[in-house]
Protein backbone atom coordinates (compact mmCIF):
# COMPACT_ATOMS: atom_id res chain seq x y z
CA UNK A 1 0.00 0.00 0.00
CA UNK A 2 1.54 3.66 -0.24
CA UNK A 3 0.06 4.53 2.48
CA UNK A 4 3.11 2.28 4.09
CA UNK A 5 5.28 4.95 2.81
CA UNK A 6 4.25 7.30 5.99
CA UNK A 7 3.03 4.27 8.71
CA UNK A 8 5.54 1.37 8.50
CA UNK A 9 8.58 1.30 9.52
CA UNK A 10 11.26 2.75 12.33
CA UNK A 11 12.25 5.50 10.26
CA UNK A 12 7.90 6.41 9.61
CA UNK A 13 7.92 7.11 13.57
CA UNK A 14 8.11 11.13 13.24
CA UNK A 15 5.19 10.53 10.56
CA UNK A 16 3.30 8.07 12.88
CA UNK A 17 3.46 10.58 15.63
CA UNK A 18 1.89 13.24 13.88
CA UNK A 19 -0.88 10.95 12.54
CA UNK A 20 -1.29 9.85 16.97
CA UNK A 21 -1.39 14.10 16.83
CA UNK A 22 -4.39 13.73 15.54
CA UNK A 23 -5.91 10.87 17.44
CA UNK A 24 -5.37 8.34 15.01
CA UNK A 25 -4.62 4.54 16.77
CA UNK A 26 -1.93 2.00 15.70
CA UNK A 27 -4.57 0.03 14.52
CA UNK A 28 -6.05 2.68 12.01
CA UNK A 29 -2.57 3.74 10.66
CA UNK A 30 -2.16 -0.38 9.48
CA UNK A 31 -5.43 -0.33 7.37
CA UNK A 32 -5.49 1.66 3.75
CA UNK A 33 -5.66 5.45 4.38
CA UNK A 34 -8.43 6.38 2.14
CA UNK A 35 -8.55 9.91 0.87
CA UNK A 36 -12.46 11.11 1.10
CA UNK A 37 -12.37 14.22 -0.76
CA UNK A 38 -15.25 17.09 0.61
CA UNK A 39 -16.59 19.85 -1.30
CA UNK A 40 -18.77 21.56 1.33
CA UNK A 41 -19.18 25.07 1.62
CA UNK A 42 -21.68 27.49 2.74
CA UNK A 43 -22.06 29.29 -0.29
CA UNK A 44 -23.45 26.44 -2.48
CA UNK A 45 -26.91 24.90 -2.23
CA UNK A 46 -25.51 21.62 -4.06
CA UNK A 47 -22.61 21.33 -1.50
CA UNK A 48 -24.42 22.54 1.81
CA UNK A 49 -25.63 18.91 3.13
CA UNK A 50 -21.72 17.29 2.15
CA UNK A 51 -20.69 17.49 5.61
CA UNK A 52 -23.55 14.78 6.06
CA UNK A 53 -22.62 12.67 2.94
CA UNK A 54 -19.35 12.90 3.65
CA UNK A 55 -20.11 10.98 7.32
CA UNK A 56 -21.77 8.58 5.92
CA UNK A 57 -18.57 7.60 2.99
CA UNK A 58 -16.53 7.56 6.17
CA UNK A 59 -18.37 5.36 7.80
CA UNK A 60 -18.70 2.96 4.87
CA UNK A 61 -14.88 2.94 4.62
CA UNK A 62 -14.51 1.77 7.82
CA UNK A 63 -16.89 -0.41 7.94
CA UNK A 64 -15.27 -2.19 5.02
CA UNK A 65 -11.58 -1.69 6.87
CA UNK A 66 -10.46 1.11 5.51
CA UNK A 67 -9.06 4.31 7.66
CA UNK A 68 -10.52 7.35 6.19
CA UNK A 69 -9.39 10.63 6.12
CA UNK A 70 -10.88 14.00 5.04
CA UNK A 71 -9.73 17.04 3.43
CA UNK A 72 -11.31 19.91 1.60
CA UNK A 73 -12.03 21.35 -2.09
CA UNK A 74 -13.44 24.45 -3.28
CA UNK A 75 -16.58 24.97 -4.83
CA UNK A 76 -17.77 27.67 -6.85
CA UNK A 77 -22.00 28.15 -7.19
CA UNK A 78 -22.35 28.94 -10.98
CA UNK A 79 -25.17 30.64 -10.65
CA UNK A 80 -24.37 32.80 -7.85
CA UNK A 81 -21.38 33.99 -9.76
CA UNK A 82 -23.20 34.10 -12.99
CA UNK A 83 -23.30 37.99 -14.87
CA UNK A 84 -20.27 39.53 -13.48
CA UNK A 85 -16.62 38.82 -12.97
CA UNK A 86 -17.12 35.92 -10.56
CA UNK A 87 -18.13 33.81 -13.51
CA UNK A 88 -14.50 34.29 -15.08
CA UNK A 89 -13.58 32.27 -12.23
CA UNK A 90 -15.85 29.11 -12.96
CA UNK A 91 -14.47 26.64 -15.52
CA UNK A 92 -10.97 28.16 -14.09
CA UNK A 93 -11.91 26.41 -10.53
CA UNK A 94 -11.84 23.43 -12.80
CA UNK A 95 -7.75 23.54 -12.90
CA UNK A 96 -7.17 24.65 -9.54
CA UNK A 97 -9.77 21.32 -7.97
CA UNK A 98 -7.57 18.72 -10.22
CA UNK A 99 -4.43 20.16 -9.07
CA UNK A 100 -5.38 20.35 -5.58
CA UNK A 101 -6.17 17.25 -5.11
CA UNK A 102 -3.59 15.93 -6.74
CA UNK A 103 -1.29 17.46 -4.40
CA UNK A 104 -3.19 16.35 -1.04
CA UNK A 105 -2.80 12.92 -2.16
CA UNK A 106 0.56 13.15 -3.46
CA UNK A 107 2.24 15.05 -0.85
CA UNK A 108 0.09 12.28 1.64
CA UNK A 109 0.68 9.31 0.21
CA UNK A 110 -3.04 8.13 -0.09
CA UNK A 111 -4.30 4.62 -0.97
CA UNK A 112 -7.31 5.57 -2.99
CA UNK A 113 -9.98 8.33 -3.02
CA UNK A 114 -13.26 9.06 -2.34
CA UNK A 115 -15.03 11.76 -4.14
CA UNK A 116 -18.15 13.81 -2.47
CA UNK A 117 -19.56 16.53 -4.88
CA UNK A 118 -21.74 18.01 -6.16
CA UNK A 119 -21.92 20.51 -9.12
CA UNK A 120 -20.69 21.73 -12.22
CA UNK A 121 -16.67 22.08 -12.39
CA UNK A 122 -16.05 20.28 -9.34
CA UNK A 123 -17.33 16.70 -10.47
CA UNK A 124 -15.31 17.34 -13.88
CA UNK A 125 -12.37 18.03 -11.62
CA UNK A 126 -12.53 15.67 -9.77
CA UNK A 127 -12.74 13.36 -12.47
CA UNK A 128 -9.83 14.33 -14.27
CA UNK A 129 -7.67 13.96 -11.35
CA UNK A 130 -9.06 10.38 -10.96
CA UNK A 131 -7.91 10.22 -14.66
CA UNK A 132 -4.35 11.51 -13.74
CA UNK A 133 -3.79 9.74 -10.04
CA UNK A 134 -5.08 6.16 -11.49
CA UNK A 135 -5.96 5.10 -7.91
CA UNK A 136 -8.54 3.06 -6.89
CA UNK A 137 -11.16 6.31 -6.65
CA UNK A 138 -15.48 5.99 -6.69
CA UNK A 139 -17.73 9.35 -6.48
CA UNK A 140 -20.66 9.83 -4.64
CA UNK A 141 -22.37 13.50 -5.41
CA UNK A 142 -24.87 15.33 -3.12
CA UNK A 143 -27.63 14.58 -5.47
CA UNK A 144 -30.45 17.30 -7.11
CA UNK A 145 -32.24 19.42 -5.69
CA UNK A 146 -36.46 18.92 -5.38
CA UNK A 147 -38.37 21.36 -7.86
CA UNK A 148 -40.05 24.34 -6.36
CA UNK A 149 -43.41 24.54 -6.69
CA UNK A 150 -44.97 27.86 -8.03
CA UNK A 151 -48.68 28.23 -8.41
CA UNK A 152 -49.41 24.88 -9.23
CA UNK A 153 -46.75 24.60 -11.28
CA UNK A 154 -42.78 22.86 -11.03
CA UNK A 155 -40.19 25.59 -11.29
CA UNK A 156 -36.76 25.79 -11.00
CA UNK A 157 -33.84 28.01 -11.30
CA UNK A 158 -33.74 28.76 -15.17
CA UNK A 159 -37.27 30.14 -14.42
CA UNK A 160 -36.12 32.50 -12.25
CA UNK A 161 -33.25 33.92 -14.71
CA UNK A 162 -36.39 34.06 -17.32
CA UNK A 163 -38.49 36.15 -15.01
CA UNK A 164 -36.20 38.57 -14.60
CA UNK A 165 -37.04 39.22 -18.71
CA UNK A 166 -40.47 38.49 -18.62
CA UNK A 167 -41.02 41.44 -15.91
CA UNK A 168 -38.39 43.54 -18.43
CA UNK A 169 -41.21 43.00 -21.26
CA UNK A 170 -44.22 43.79 -18.30
CA UNK A 171 -45.84 40.38 -18.38
CA UNK A 172 -44.59 39.35 -15.13
CA UNK A 173 -45.09 41.64 -11.34
CA UNK A 174 -41.81 42.25 -9.80
CA UNK A 175 -44.14 40.95 -6.14
CA UNK A 176 -44.85 37.68 -8.78
CA UNK A 177 -40.43 37.46 -9.16
CA UNK A 178 -40.51 38.26 -5.34
CA UNK A 179 -42.41 34.86 -5.21
CA UNK A 180 -41.22 32.77 -7.56
CA UNK A 181 -37.95 33.26 -5.89
CA UNK A 182 -38.81 32.37 -3.00
CA UNK A 183 -40.17 29.25 -3.97
CA UNK A 184 -37.96 28.01 -6.86
CA UNK A 185 -34.77 26.10 -4.78
CA UNK A 186 -36.88 24.95 -2.22
CA UNK A 187 -33.33 23.38 -0.65
CA UNK A 188 -30.11 21.45 -0.44
CA UNK A 189 -29.17 19.87 -4.06
CA UNK A 190 -27.67 20.66 -7.15
CA UNK A 191 -30.49 22.56 -9.26
CA UNK A 192 -33.29 20.67 -10.49
CA UNK A 193 -33.17 20.57 -14.19
CA UNK A 194 -30.60 18.64 -16.16
CA UNK A 195 -27.96 21.48 -16.35
CA UNK A 196 -24.69 20.93 -16.07
CA UNK A 197 -24.22 19.64 -12.36
CA UNK A 198 -26.65 16.87 -12.85
CA UNK A 199 -26.00 16.29 -16.23
CA UNK A 200 -22.22 16.01 -15.31
CA UNK A 201 -23.64 13.88 -12.06
CA UNK A 202 -25.61 11.24 -14.15
CA UNK A 203 -22.45 10.97 -17.18
CA UNK A 204 -20.66 9.96 -14.00
CA UNK A 205 -22.88 6.96 -14.02
CA UNK A 206 -23.23 6.36 -16.74
CA UNK A 207 -18.71 6.69 -17.81
CA UNK A 208 -18.77 4.02 -14.91
CA UNK A 209 -17.20 6.27 -11.54
CA UNK A 210 -20.05 6.11 -9.71
CA UNK A 211 -22.72 3.41 -8.36
CA UNK A 212 -26.38 3.35 -10.12
CA UNK A 213 -28.49 6.50 -8.92
CA UNK A 214 -25.49 8.77 -8.18
CA UNK A 215 -27.31 11.33 -10.87
CA UNK A 216 -30.72 11.50 -9.83
CA UNK A 217 -31.75 9.88 -6.18
CA UNK A 218 -32.69 13.44 -4.73
CA UNK A 219 -30.65 14.85 -1.76
CA UNK A 220 -33.08 15.50 0.73
CA UNK A 221 -33.45 11.63 0.03
CA UNK A 222 -32.14 8.85 3.02
CA UNK A 223 -31.83 6.79 -0.10
CA UNK A 224 -28.72 9.62 -1.05
CA UNK A 225 -27.59 8.94 2.33
CA UNK A 226 -27.17 4.65 2.16
CA UNK A 227 -25.52 5.17 -1.33
CA UNK A 228 -22.63 7.76 0.75
CA UNK A 229 -21.91 4.50 3.02
CA UNK A 230 -22.21 2.18 -0.16
CA UNK A 231 -19.80 4.27 -1.76
CA UNK A 232 -17.26 3.85 1.34
CA UNK A 233 -17.56 0.51 1.09
CA UNK A 234 -17.14 -0.03 -2.45
CA UNK A 235 -13.81 1.98 -2.84
CA UNK A 236 -12.58 -0.66 -0.19
CA UNK A 237 -13.47 -3.26 -2.74
CA UNK A 238 -11.87 -1.24 -5.43
CA UNK A 239 -8.35 -1.31 -3.75
CA UNK A 240 -8.61 -4.79 -3.14
CA UNK A 241 -9.23 -5.53 -6.59
CA UNK A 242 -6.98 -3.02 -7.94
CA UNK A 243 -9.73 -1.61 -10.24
CA UNK A 244 -8.54 1.66 -11.57
CA UNK A 245 -10.02 4.51 -13.80
CA UNK A 246 -7.29 3.74 -16.30
CA UNK A 247 -9.44 0.51 -16.75
CA UNK A 248 -12.65 2.06 -16.69
CA UNK A 249 -11.94 5.41 -18.58
CA UNK A 250 -11.50 3.53 -21.94
CA UNK A 251 -12.56 5.06 -25.12
CA UNK A 252 -15.53 2.54 -24.82
CA UNK A 253 -16.78 4.33 -21.39
CA UNK A 254 -16.11 7.53 -23.19
CA UNK A 255 -18.49 6.55 -26.03
CA UNK A 256 -20.91 5.42 -23.64
CA UNK A 257 -20.94 8.31 -22.30
CA UNK A 258 -21.67 10.32 -24.80
CA UNK A 259 -24.37 8.15 -26.02
CA UNK A 260 -26.24 8.37 -22.35
CA UNK A 261 -25.26 12.17 -22.74
CA UNK A 262 -26.94 12.68 -26.16
CA UNK A 263 -30.01 10.38 -24.90
CA UNK A 264 -30.55 12.82 -22.05
CA UNK A 265 -30.05 16.08 -23.53
CA UNK A 266 -26.99 16.87 -21.36
CA UNK A 267 -26.06 20.19 -21.12
CA UNK A 268 -23.36 21.66 -23.64
CA UNK A 269 -20.77 21.71 -20.90
CA UNK A 270 -20.66 18.53 -21.07
CA UNK A 271 -18.11 18.51 -24.63
CA UNK A 272 -15.64 20.94 -22.07
CA UNK A 273 -15.66 18.18 -19.52
CA UNK A 274 -15.62 15.07 -21.52
CA UNK A 275 -12.72 15.89 -23.99
CA UNK A 276 -10.92 17.49 -20.66
CA UNK A 277 -11.27 13.67 -18.63
CA UNK A 278 -10.20 11.90 -21.74
CA UNK A 279 -7.14 14.47 -22.06
CA UNK A 280 -6.21 13.25 -18.56
CA UNK A 281 -7.11 9.51 -19.23
CA UNK A 282 -4.96 9.45 -22.59
CA UNK A 283 -8.47 9.05 -24.38
CA UNK A 284 -8.50 10.31 -28.19
CA UNK A 285 -11.81 12.59 -28.31
CA UNK A 286 -12.58 14.96 -31.10
CA UNK A 287 -15.57 16.49 -32.07
CA UNK A 288 -16.47 14.31 -34.97
CA UNK A 289 -16.70 11.92 -32.47
CA UNK A 290 -19.71 13.57 -30.36
CA UNK A 291 -21.57 13.87 -33.99
CA UNK A 292 -21.30 10.54 -34.92
CA UNK A 293 -22.63 9.58 -31.33
CA UNK A 294 -25.49 11.99 -31.76
CA UNK A 295 -26.12 10.64 -35.10
CA UNK A 296 -26.69 7.27 -34.17
CA UNK A 297 -28.82 7.98 -31.05
CA UNK A 298 -32.17 8.88 -29.90
CA UNK A 299 -32.79 11.91 -27.68
CA UNK A 300 -34.96 10.09 -25.08
CA UNK A 301 -35.49 12.51 -22.12
CA UNK A 302 -36.12 16.39 -22.42
CA UNK A 303 -35.77 17.43 -19.10
CA UNK A 304 -36.03 21.05 -17.88
CA UNK A 305 -35.30 23.04 -19.37
CA UNK A 306 -35.99 21.44 -22.52
CA UNK A 307 -38.91 19.80 -21.18
CA UNK A 308 -41.07 19.85 -17.81
CA UNK A 309 -39.65 17.14 -16.04
CA UNK A 310 -36.82 17.65 -13.43
CA UNK A 311 -33.94 15.14 -11.86
CA UNK A 312 -36.65 13.52 -9.40
CA UNK A 313 -39.30 12.88 -11.94
CA UNK A 314 -35.71 10.91 -13.83
CA UNK A 315 -35.06 9.13 -10.62
CA UNK A 316 -38.94 7.84 -10.54
CA UNK A 317 -38.47 6.67 -14.12
CA UNK A 318 -35.44 4.19 -13.49
CA UNK A 319 -32.64 6.66 -13.71
CA UNK A 320 -30.05 5.90 -15.82
CA UNK A 321 -30.08 2.54 -15.71
CA UNK A 322 -33.17 2.55 -17.14
CA UNK A 323 -31.55 4.76 -20.00
CA UNK A 324 -29.09 2.73 -20.51
CA UNK A 325 -31.16 0.02 -20.69
CA UNK A 326 -33.40 1.27 -23.38
CA UNK A 327 -30.30 2.22 -25.20
CA UNK A 328 -29.54 -1.13 -24.86
CA UNK A 329 -32.01 -2.21 -26.83
CA UNK A 330 -30.56 -0.55 -30.18
CA UNK A 331 -27.22 -1.92 -29.16
CA UNK A 332 -25.95 1.65 -29.02
CA UNK A 333 -23.73 0.71 -25.77
CA UNK A 334 -20.76 -1.30 -24.64
CA UNK A 335 -22.51 -3.36 -21.77
CA UNK A 336 -19.11 -5.57 -21.12
CA UNK A 337 -17.36 -2.98 -19.47
CA UNK A 338 -16.23 -2.65 -15.89
CA UNK A 339 -17.44 -0.05 -13.30
CA UNK A 340 -16.19 1.27 -10.34
CA UNK A 341 -19.52 -0.69 -8.84
CA UNK A 342 -17.28 -4.01 -9.53
CA UNK A 343 -19.91 -4.82 -11.98
CA UNK A 344 -19.96 -4.61 -15.68
CA UNK A 345 -22.62 -2.54 -17.10
CA UNK A 346 -24.66 -5.15 -18.44
CA UNK A 347 -25.18 -6.35 -14.94
CA UNK A 348 -25.84 -2.72 -13.41
CA UNK A 349 -28.59 -2.40 -16.12
CA UNK A 350 -30.03 -6.45 -15.84
CA UNK A 351 -33.38 -6.10 -15.45
CA UNK A 352 -34.21 -2.13 -15.50
CA UNK A 353 -36.80 -0.81 -17.26
CA UNK A 354 -38.84 2.37 -17.49
CA UNK A 355 -41.49 3.29 -15.28
CA UNK A 356 -42.90 6.28 -16.42
CA UNK A 357 -42.81 6.40 -20.55
CA UNK A 358 -43.54 9.99 -20.28
CA UNK A 359 -40.33 11.27 -18.49
CA UNK A 360 -38.03 8.39 -20.52
CA UNK A 361 -39.08 7.79 -23.98
CA UNK A 362 -39.06 4.31 -25.87
CA UNK A 363 -35.98 3.88 -27.78
CA UNK A 364 -38.41 3.53 -30.61
CA UNK A 365 -40.39 6.69 -29.96
CA UNK A 366 -37.88 9.33 -29.44
CA UNK A 367 -38.28 12.23 -29.02
CA UNK A 368 -35.71 13.59 -32.17
CA UNK A 369 -33.91 10.17 -33.82
CA UNK A 370 -30.50 11.98 -33.10
CA UNK A 371 -29.23 12.80 -30.13
CA UNK A 372 -29.20 16.23 -27.38
CA UNK A 373 -25.82 18.16 -28.58
CA UNK A 374 -24.13 19.23 -32.30
CA UNK A 375 -21.45 20.34 -33.30
CA UNK A 376 -21.70 22.96 -35.90
CA UNK A 377 -18.42 23.99 -38.35
CA UNK A 378 -18.29 26.07 -41.25
CA UNK A 379 -16.20 29.38 -41.94
CA UNK A 380 -17.51 31.06 -38.55
CA UNK A 381 -16.61 27.89 -36.29
CA UNK A 382 -13.50 26.05 -38.38
CA UNK A 383 -13.22 23.72 -35.11
CA UNK A 384 -16.08 23.59 -33.76
CA UNK A 385 -19.17 25.15 -31.74
CA UNK A 386 -21.78 23.25 -29.90
CA UNK A 387 -25.97 23.62 -29.12
CA UNK A 388 -28.13 22.12 -27.52
CA UNK A 389 -29.98 21.09 -30.17
CA UNK A 390 -32.79 18.84 -27.96
CA UNK A 391 -33.97 22.81 -26.18
CA UNK A 392 -34.30 24.68 -29.43
CA UNK A 393 -37.61 24.95 -30.95
CA UNK A 394 -38.15 23.30 -34.46
CA UNK A 395 -38.28 27.21 -36.09
CA UNK A 396 -35.05 28.05 -34.73
CA UNK A 397 -33.23 25.05 -35.92
CA UNK A 398 -32.49 26.59 -38.70
CA UNK A 399 -32.11 30.23 -39.18
CA UNK A 400 -30.32 33.62 -40.90
CA UNK A 401 -30.22 36.66 -39.39
CA UNK A 402 -28.06 40.13 -39.37
CA UNK A 403 -25.80 40.24 -37.03
CA UNK A 404 -25.68 42.39 -33.34
CA UNK A 405 -21.71 42.01 -31.96
CA UNK A 406 -20.97 42.86 -28.52
CA UNK A 407 -17.47 42.32 -27.10
CA UNK A 408 -18.54 41.40 -23.84
CA UNK A 409 -21.49 40.12 -22.23
CA UNK A 410 -22.14 43.12 -20.09
CA UNK A 411 -22.72 44.64 -23.40
CA UNK A 412 -24.98 42.56 -24.97
CA UNK A 413 -27.13 42.78 -21.64
CA UNK A 414 -27.30 46.23 -21.83
CA UNK A 415 -28.81 45.55 -25.68
CA UNK A 416 -31.07 42.92 -24.46
CA UNK A 417 -32.30 44.88 -21.57
CA UNK A 418 -32.47 48.13 -23.30
CA UNK A 419 -35.27 46.31 -25.95
CA UNK A 420 -32.75 46.88 -28.72
CA UNK A 421 -32.50 43.66 -29.69
CA UNK A 422 -35.08 42.73 -32.61
CA UNK A 423 -36.59 39.77 -33.57
CA UNK A 424 -34.70 37.57 -36.46
CA UNK A 425 -31.37 38.68 -34.99
CA UNK A 426 -28.24 37.26 -34.04
CA UNK A 427 -26.66 38.16 -30.94
CA UNK A 428 -22.99 37.60 -31.32
CA UNK A 429 -21.12 37.78 -27.79
CA UNK A 430 -16.70 37.12 -28.58
CA UNK A 431 -13.72 37.56 -26.55
CA UNK A 432 -15.84 35.38 -23.75
CA UNK A 433 -13.72 32.75 -25.21
CA UNK A 434 -10.97 30.28 -22.56
CA UNK A 435 -8.38 33.18 -23.05
CA UNK A 436 -10.58 36.36 -23.86
CA UNK A 437 -12.89 35.71 -21.31
CA UNK A 438 -11.05 34.85 -19.71
CA UNK A 439 -12.81 31.71 -18.23
CA UNK A 440 -15.39 31.27 -20.73
CA UNK A 441 -18.51 32.95 -18.93
CA UNK A 442 -21.41 30.99 -19.24
CA UNK A 443 -24.24 33.38 -20.66
CA UNK A 444 -27.52 32.41 -18.51
CA UNK A 445 -28.25 35.78 -18.10
CA UNK A 446 -28.74 37.01 -21.79
CA UNK A 447 -30.84 33.25 -23.09
CA UNK A 448 -32.82 33.59 -19.85
CA UNK A 449 -34.03 37.54 -20.67
CA UNK A 450 -34.27 37.14 -24.54
CA UNK A 451 -36.61 33.95 -23.45
CA UNK A 452 -38.60 36.05 -20.98
CA UNK A 453 -39.09 38.48 -22.93
CA UNK A 454 -40.42 36.32 -25.42
CA UNK A 455 -37.35 35.96 -28.00
CA UNK A 456 -35.96 33.16 -27.85
CA UNK A 457 -38.36 31.68 -30.89
CA UNK A 458 -36.81 34.43 -33.16
CA UNK A 459 -33.50 35.50 -31.70
CA UNK A 460 -29.99 32.98 -31.76
CA UNK A 461 -27.39 33.82 -29.71
CA UNK A 462 -23.27 32.53 -30.49
CA UNK A 463 -20.46 33.05 -28.39
CA UNK A 464 -17.08 31.68 -27.90
CA UNK A 465 -17.48 31.65 -25.00
CA UNK A 466 -20.34 29.11 -22.88
CA UNK A 467 -24.30 28.75 -21.70
CA UNK A 468 -25.47 27.13 -18.91
CA UNK A 469 -27.13 24.17 -18.70
CA UNK A 470 -30.17 25.93 -17.93
CA UNK A 471 -30.07 27.64 -21.20
CA UNK A 472 -32.56 26.68 -24.43
CA UNK A 473 -33.19 28.25 -27.32
CA UNK A 474 -30.91 28.64 -30.53
CA UNK A 475 -27.48 29.05 -27.81
CA UNK A 476 -24.59 28.24 -29.64
CA UNK A 477 -21.37 28.43 -27.85
CA UNK A 478 -17.48 27.33 -27.96
CA UNK A 479 -17.10 28.77 -30.86
CA UNK A 480 -13.43 28.21 -31.92
CA UNK A 481 -11.14 29.49 -32.80
CA UNK A 482 -12.39 31.87 -29.84
CA UNK A 483 -12.12 36.09 -30.67
CA UNK A 484 -9.26 36.73 -28.34
CA UNK A 485 -6.96 33.93 -30.51
CA UNK A 486 -8.09 35.70 -34.44
CA UNK A 487 -10.92 33.30 -34.64
CA UNK A 488 -13.12 34.30 -37.37
CA UNK A 489 -15.69 35.13 -34.94
CA UNK A 490 -13.23 38.37 -34.70
CA UNK A 491 -13.77 39.77 -38.16
CA UNK A 492 -17.56 40.02 -37.53
CA UNK A 493 -20.13 43.13 -38.24
CA UNK A 494 -22.99 44.55 -37.48
CA UNK A 495 -25.10 43.55 -39.94
CA UNK A 496 -23.45 40.49 -41.80
CA UNK A 497 -25.71 37.68 -42.44
CA UNK A 498 -25.49 34.74 -40.24
CA UNK A 499 -26.71 31.25 -41.01
CA UNK A 500 -27.24 28.79 -38.90
CA UNK A 501 -28.08 24.91 -39.76
CA UNK A 502 -28.23 22.59 -37.17
CA UNK A 503 -29.73 19.48 -38.98
CA UNK A 504 -26.80 19.98 -41.31
CA UNK A 505 -24.26 20.88 -38.19
CA UNK A 506 -23.26 24.05 -40.44
CA UNK A 507 -22.57 27.51 -38.73
CA UNK A 508 -21.35 29.97 -41.55
CA UNK A 509 -21.24 33.95 -42.36
CA UNK A 510 -21.90 35.35 -45.73
CA UNK A 511 -18.16 36.52 -46.29
CA UNK A 512 -15.89 34.53 -48.17
CA UNK A 513 -12.21 33.87 -47.22
CA UNK A 514 -10.45 36.37 -48.74
CA UNK A 515 -13.40 38.61 -46.94
CA UNK A 516 -12.42 37.55 -43.67
CA UNK A 517 -8.40 37.63 -43.90
CA UNK A 518 -9.00 40.80 -45.65
CA UNK A 519 -10.80 42.15 -42.23
CA UNK A 520 -8.50 40.52 -39.89
CA UNK A 521 -5.51 42.42 -41.60
CA UNK A 522 -6.53 45.08 -38.98
CA UNK A 523 -6.81 43.14 -36.20
CA UNK A 524 -4.61 43.45 -33.55
CA UNK A 525 -4.94 40.92 -30.38
CA UNK A 526 -6.43 42.70 -27.53
CA UNK A 527 -4.38 43.02 -23.97
CA UNK A 528 -4.95 40.35 -21.40
CA UNK A 529 -7.83 41.53 -19.34
CA UNK A 530 -5.93 40.19 -16.11
CA UNK A 531 -2.04 40.80 -15.64
CA UNK A 532 -1.95 39.44 -11.99
CA UNK A 533 -3.53 36.85 -9.82
CA UNK A 534 -4.79 33.41 -11.01
CA UNK A 535 -6.63 34.52 -14.05
CA UNK A 536 -3.43 35.80 -15.72
CA UNK A 537 -1.87 32.45 -15.24
CA UNK A 538 -5.04 30.86 -16.54
CA UNK A 539 -5.14 33.14 -19.62
CA UNK A 540 -1.48 32.16 -20.62
CA UNK A 541 -2.45 28.39 -20.31
CA UNK A 542 -5.72 27.56 -21.36
CA UNK A 543 -6.02 25.95 -24.24
CA UNK A 544 -8.77 26.42 -26.75
CA UNK A 545 -12.84 24.84 -25.97
CA UNK A 546 -12.44 22.58 -29.08
CA UNK A 547 -10.10 20.47 -27.12
CA UNK A 548 -11.70 20.77 -23.84
CA UNK A 549 -10.10 24.47 -22.26
CA UNK A 550 -7.23 22.51 -20.87
CA UNK A 551 -4.00 23.52 -19.63
CA UNK A 552 -1.24 23.38 -22.57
Amino acid sequence: MRSHTVTKGIEKAPHRSLFKALGFTNEEMERPLIGVVNSRNDLVPGHQHLGELTEAVKAGVRMAGGTPVEFGAIAVCDGIAMNHEGMKFSLASRELIADSIEVMTKAHALDALVFVTACDKIVPGMLMVAARLDLPCIMVSGGPMLAGSFRGRKVSLSNVFEAVGQVKAGTMTEADLAELEDCACPGCGSCAGMFTANSMNCLSEAIGMALPGNGTIPAVSAARRRLAKKTGMKVMELLEKDLRPSKILTPAAFENALTVDMALGCSTNTVLHLLAIAHEAGVDIDLALINKVSRRTPNLCRLSPAGPSHLEDLDAAGGIPAVMAELAKKDLLDLSLPTASAKTVGEIIEGREVLLPDVIRPVDQPYAATGGLVILTGNLAPEGAVVKASAVIPEMLAHRGPARVFGSEEDAMDAIMSGSINPGDVVVIRYEGPKGGPGMREMLSPTASLAGMGLSSSVALITDGRFSGATRGAAIGHVSPEAAEGGPIAALRDGDMIEINIPEATLKVDLSEDEIKERMVSWEQPAPRYTRGYLARYTRMVGSAASGAVFK
